[in-house]
Protein backbone atom coordinates (compact mmCIF):
# COMPACT_ATOMS: atom_id res chain seq x y z
CA UNK A 1 0.00 0.00 0.00
CA UNK A 2 1.42 3.15 -0.70
CA UNK A 3 0.76 6.63 1.21
CA UNK A 4 -0.21 9.37 -1.12
CA UNK A 5 1.51 12.23 -0.19
CA UNK A 6 0.09 15.33 0.83
CA UNK A 7 -1.33 17.67 -1.11
CA UNK A 8 -0.74 21.57 -0.86
CA UNK A 9 -3.64 23.77 0.55
CA UNK A 10 -4.69 25.62 -2.43
CA UNK A 11 -3.46 29.53 -1.95
CA UNK A 12 -6.05 32.35 -1.65
CA UNK A 13 -6.34 34.72 -3.71
CA UNK A 14 -4.84 37.35 -1.52
CA UNK A 15 -2.03 35.40 -0.60
CA UNK A 16 -1.33 35.27 -4.33
CA UNK A 17 -1.90 39.22 -4.51
CA UNK A 18 0.46 40.03 -1.63
CA UNK A 19 3.36 37.50 -3.07
CA UNK A 20 3.03 38.67 -6.37
CA UNK A 21 2.75 42.28 -5.48
CA UNK A 22 6.20 41.86 -3.33
CA UNK A 23 8.00 39.97 -6.42
CA UNK A 24 6.72 43.28 -8.44
CA UNK A 25 8.00 45.36 -5.74
CA UNK A 26 11.52 43.96 -4.74
CA UNK A 27 12.18 43.81 -8.81
CA UNK A 28 11.42 47.45 -9.08
CA UNK A 29 13.92 48.14 -7.32
CA UNK A 30 16.67 45.68 -8.13
CA UNK A 31 16.01 46.44 -11.65
CA UNK A 32 15.93 50.69 -10.50
CA UNK A 33 19.65 50.31 -8.97
CA UNK A 34 21.63 47.14 -11.00
CA UNK A 35 23.47 49.34 -12.61
CA UNK A 36 23.79 52.06 -9.94
CA UNK A 37 27.11 52.54 -8.24
CA UNK A 38 25.36 53.86 -4.63
CA UNK A 39 22.33 51.70 -5.06
CA UNK A 40 19.39 52.63 -2.88
CA UNK A 41 21.79 56.05 -1.64
CA UNK A 42 20.00 57.43 -4.08
CA UNK A 43 16.89 57.77 -3.04
CA UNK A 44 18.24 59.52 -0.11
CA UNK A 45 20.49 61.87 -1.55
CA UNK A 46 17.48 63.75 -3.53
CA UNK A 47 15.43 64.77 0.07
CA UNK A 48 19.18 65.20 1.80
CA UNK A 49 20.26 67.36 -0.90
CA UNK A 50 16.85 69.76 -0.69
CA UNK A 51 16.91 69.68 2.82
CA UNK A 52 20.46 70.95 3.13
CA UNK A 53 20.05 73.83 0.48
CA UNK A 54 16.65 74.73 2.28
CA UNK A 55 18.39 74.73 5.74
CA UNK A 56 21.08 76.93 4.05
CA UNK A 57 18.98 79.37 2.69
CA UNK A 58 16.41 79.68 5.85
CA UNK A 59 19.63 79.58 8.28
CA UNK A 60 22.02 81.33 6.76
CA UNK A 61 20.59 83.81 4.19
CA UNK A 62 17.26 84.38 5.23
CA UNK A 63 16.21 85.57 9.28
CA UNK A 64 14.07 82.23 9.76
CA UNK A 65 11.14 82.20 11.95
CA UNK A 66 9.77 78.54 10.99
CA UNK A 67 9.72 75.49 11.47
CA UNK A 68 12.00 74.05 15.21
CA UNK A 69 15.52 73.61 16.18
CA UNK A 70 17.43 71.48 14.92
CA UNK A 71 15.95 72.76 11.93
CA UNK A 72 17.49 70.09 9.24
CA UNK A 73 16.00 67.83 11.25
CA UNK A 74 12.52 69.10 10.96
CA UNK A 75 12.84 69.20 7.26
CA UNK A 76 13.74 66.17 6.83
CA UNK A 77 10.86 64.87 8.71
CA UNK A 78 8.56 66.36 6.47
CA UNK A 79 10.73 66.05 2.84
CA UNK A 80 10.90 61.88 3.60
CA UNK A 81 7.47 61.52 3.58
CA UNK A 82 6.61 64.09 0.80
CA UNK A 83 9.73 61.95 -1.38
CA UNK A 84 7.66 58.89 -0.83
CA UNK A 85 4.53 60.44 -2.25
CA UNK A 86 5.73 62.56 -4.85
CA UNK A 87 7.52 59.81 -6.50
CA UNK A 88 4.59 57.11 -6.23
CA UNK A 89 1.90 59.39 -7.09
CA UNK A 90 4.27 60.76 -10.63
CA UNK A 91 4.80 57.01 -11.18
CA UNK A 92 1.29 55.88 -11.22
CA UNK A 93 0.82 58.01 -14.55
CA UNK A 94 2.89 55.61 -15.75
CA UNK A 95 1.41 52.45 -14.05
CA UNK A 96 -0.37 50.85 -17.29
CA UNK A 97 1.66 52.82 -19.65
CA UNK A 98 5.20 50.98 -19.04
CA UNK A 99 4.19 47.88 -18.59
CA UNK A 100 0.94 47.43 -21.03
CA UNK A 101 1.56 44.40 -21.77
CA UNK A 102 1.82 42.29 -18.44
CA UNK A 103 -0.87 44.57 -17.64
CA UNK A 104 -3.25 43.11 -20.97
CA UNK A 105 -1.52 38.92 -20.18
CA UNK A 106 -1.92 38.31 -16.30
CA UNK A 107 -5.08 37.56 -14.78
CA UNK A 108 -4.20 39.06 -11.35
CA UNK A 109 -6.07 41.97 -10.40
CA UNK A 110 -4.90 45.11 -12.20
CA UNK A 111 -4.28 46.78 -8.76
CA UNK A 112 -1.42 45.79 -7.95
CA UNK A 113 0.46 47.49 -10.57
CA UNK A 114 -0.07 50.27 -8.39
CA UNK A 115 0.17 49.31 -5.22
CA UNK A 116 3.57 47.45 -6.12
CA UNK A 117 4.63 51.37 -6.98
CA UNK A 118 3.22 52.41 -3.73
CA UNK A 119 4.96 49.96 -1.93
CA UNK A 120 8.72 50.53 -3.57
CA UNK A 121 8.10 53.80 -2.70
CA UNK A 122 7.39 53.53 0.75
CA UNK A 123 10.38 50.82 1.04
CA UNK A 124 12.68 53.20 0.13
CA UNK A 125 11.07 55.87 2.26
CA UNK A 126 11.60 52.86 5.44
CA UNK A 127 15.49 52.66 4.38
CA UNK A 128 15.87 56.65 4.52
CA UNK A 129 14.37 56.54 8.15
CA UNK A 130 18.15 56.18 9.44
CA UNK A 131 19.34 59.15 7.77
CA UNK A 132 17.45 61.27 10.20
CA UNK A 133 18.66 59.26 13.10
CA UNK A 134 22.21 60.28 12.16
CA UNK A 135 21.07 63.89 11.61
CA UNK A 136 19.37 63.98 15.23
CA UNK A 137 21.82 62.23 16.83
CA UNK A 138 24.34 64.77 15.54
CA UNK A 139 22.16 67.99 16.36
CA UNK A 140 20.69 66.52 19.84
CA UNK A 141 17.57 65.90 18.90
CA UNK A 142 15.69 64.11 21.57
CA UNK A 143 13.14 61.41 20.99
CA UNK A 144 10.09 61.78 22.30
CA UNK A 145 6.96 59.76 23.05
CA UNK A 146 5.54 61.28 19.62
CA UNK A 147 7.42 58.24 17.58
CA UNK A 148 3.96 56.07 18.47
CA UNK A 149 2.62 58.32 16.00
CA UNK A 150 4.96 57.00 13.34
CA UNK A 151 2.96 53.82 12.50
CA UNK A 152 -0.58 55.68 11.90
CA UNK A 153 1.16 58.15 10.00
CA UNK A 154 2.84 55.53 7.50
CA UNK A 155 -0.41 53.63 6.93
CA UNK A 156 -2.58 57.34 5.86
CA UNK A 157 0.00 58.16 4.17
CA UNK A 158 0.09 54.55 1.88
CA UNK A 159 -3.57 54.77 2.12
CA UNK A 160 -4.04 58.28 0.03
CA UNK A 161 -1.48 57.38 -2.09
CA UNK A 162 -2.84 54.55 -2.87
CA UNK A 163 -6.38 55.83 -3.35
CA UNK A 164 -4.79 58.53 -5.50
CA UNK A 165 -2.65 56.34 -7.76
CA UNK A 166 -6.18 54.06 -7.96
CA UNK A 167 -7.44 56.90 -9.46
CA UNK A 168 -4.66 58.61 -11.52
CA UNK A 169 -3.36 55.33 -13.15
CA UNK A 170 -6.23 54.75 -14.77
CA UNK A 171 -7.44 58.22 -16.10
CA UNK A 172 -3.91 58.74 -17.69
CA UNK A 173 -5.00 55.85 -20.44
CA UNK A 174 -7.39 58.12 -21.82
CA UNK A 175 -6.16 61.60 -20.91
CA UNK A 176 -2.30 61.49 -21.62
CA UNK A 177 -2.26 65.58 -20.66
CA UNK A 178 -2.98 64.24 -17.28
CA UNK A 179 0.38 62.82 -16.43
CA UNK A 180 1.66 66.60 -17.29
CA UNK A 181 -1.06 68.27 -15.17
CA UNK A 182 -0.05 65.67 -11.42
CA UNK A 183 3.36 66.85 -12.24
CA UNK A 184 2.42 70.73 -11.97
CA UNK A 185 -0.29 69.79 -9.30
CA UNK A 186 2.70 68.04 -7.39
CA UNK A 187 4.65 71.02 -7.36
CA UNK A 188 2.26 73.47 -6.10
CA UNK A 189 1.38 70.85 -3.70
CA UNK A 190 5.21 70.89 -2.33
CA UNK A 191 4.79 74.47 -0.91
CA UNK A 192 1.20 74.19 0.28
CA UNK A 193 1.76 71.53 2.53
CA UNK A 194 4.10 72.07 5.80
CA UNK A 195 7.25 70.99 4.52
CA UNK A 196 10.04 73.53 4.88
CA UNK A 197 7.19 75.02 7.75
CA UNK A 198 4.35 74.29 10.17
CA UNK A 199 1.12 74.60 10.61
CA UNK A 200 1.83 76.62 13.43
CA UNK A 201 4.00 79.35 11.50
CA UNK A 202 0.97 80.08 8.84
CA UNK A 203 -1.14 83.64 9.48
CA UNK A 204 -4.45 83.45 11.79
CA UNK A 205 -7.31 82.01 9.21
CA UNK A 206 -4.91 80.06 6.81
CA UNK A 207 -3.77 77.43 9.20
CA UNK A 208 -7.60 75.97 9.38
CA UNK A 209 -7.53 76.24 5.44
CA UNK A 210 -4.04 74.32 5.30
CA UNK A 211 -4.87 71.52 7.46
CA UNK A 212 -7.76 70.27 4.92
CA UNK A 213 -4.30 69.21 2.72
CA UNK A 214 -4.28 65.64 4.10
CA UNK A 215 -0.75 65.66 3.98
CA UNK A 216 -0.26 68.85 6.53
CA UNK A 217 -1.79 65.73 9.72
CA UNK A 218 0.63 63.06 8.13
CA UNK A 219 3.78 64.94 8.11
CA UNK A 220 2.83 66.41 11.50
CA UNK A 221 2.34 62.70 12.59
CA UNK A 222 6.10 62.20 11.41
CA UNK A 223 7.59 65.47 13.39
CA UNK A 224 6.03 64.43 16.44
CA UNK A 225 9.10 61.59 17.19
CA UNK A 226 11.10 64.75 17.55
CA UNK A 227 8.67 67.38 18.10
CA UNK A 228 5.35 66.42 19.50
CA UNK A 229 4.25 70.13 20.06
CA UNK A 230 3.50 69.53 16.00
CA UNK A 231 0.73 67.56 16.28
CA UNK A 232 -2.38 68.98 15.32
CA UNK A 233 -5.50 67.05 16.10
CA UNK A 234 -7.93 68.85 13.23
CA UNK A 235 -5.50 68.14 10.71
CA UNK A 236 -4.89 64.41 11.67
CA UNK A 237 -8.90 63.79 11.84
CA UNK A 238 -9.18 65.69 8.47
CA UNK A 239 -5.78 63.13 7.00
CA UNK A 240 -7.70 60.45 7.73
CA UNK A 241 -10.73 61.27 6.64
CA UNK A 242 -9.52 62.19 3.48
CA UNK A 243 -7.00 59.55 3.10
CA UNK A 244 -10.24 57.20 3.12
CA UNK A 245 -11.87 58.93 0.73
CA UNK A 246 -9.26 58.47 -1.70
CA UNK A 247 -9.21 55.24 -0.91
CA UNK A 248 -12.75 54.67 -1.46
CA UNK A 249 -13.21 56.64 -4.34
CA UNK A 250 -10.07 55.24 -5.80
CA UNK A 251 -11.14 51.52 -5.92
CA UNK A 252 -14.67 53.11 -7.54
CA UNK A 253 -12.87 54.63 -10.64
CA UNK A 254 -10.15 51.50 -11.24
CA UNK A 255 -13.61 49.19 -10.72
CA UNK A 256 -15.58 51.11 -13.24
CA UNK A 257 -12.32 51.87 -15.78
CA UNK A 258 -10.00 48.58 -15.82
CA UNK A 259 -11.76 46.89 -18.45
CA UNK A 260 -11.81 49.88 -20.56
CA UNK A 261 -7.99 50.96 -19.62
CA UNK A 262 -7.53 47.00 -21.03
CA UNK A 263 -8.93 47.67 -24.23
CA UNK A 264 -6.99 51.05 -24.83
CA UNK A 265 -3.68 50.39 -24.01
Amino acid sequence: MTLASPSRPPRTPARVYRQTLWLLTSRDLRVRYSTSFLGYLWSVLDPLVMAVIYWFVFTQIVDRAIGAEPYIVYLLAGLLPWTWFNGAVGDSTRAFIKDAKLVRSTRLPRSVWVARIVLSKGVEFVLAIPVVAIFAIVYGAQLTWGVLWLPLAVVLQAVLTLGLGLVIAPLVVFFRDLERAVKLILRFLFYASPIIYGLADLPDGLDVWASFNPLAGIISLYRASFFPEEVEPRAVIVAAAMSLLALGAGALVFRRTVRAVLKEI
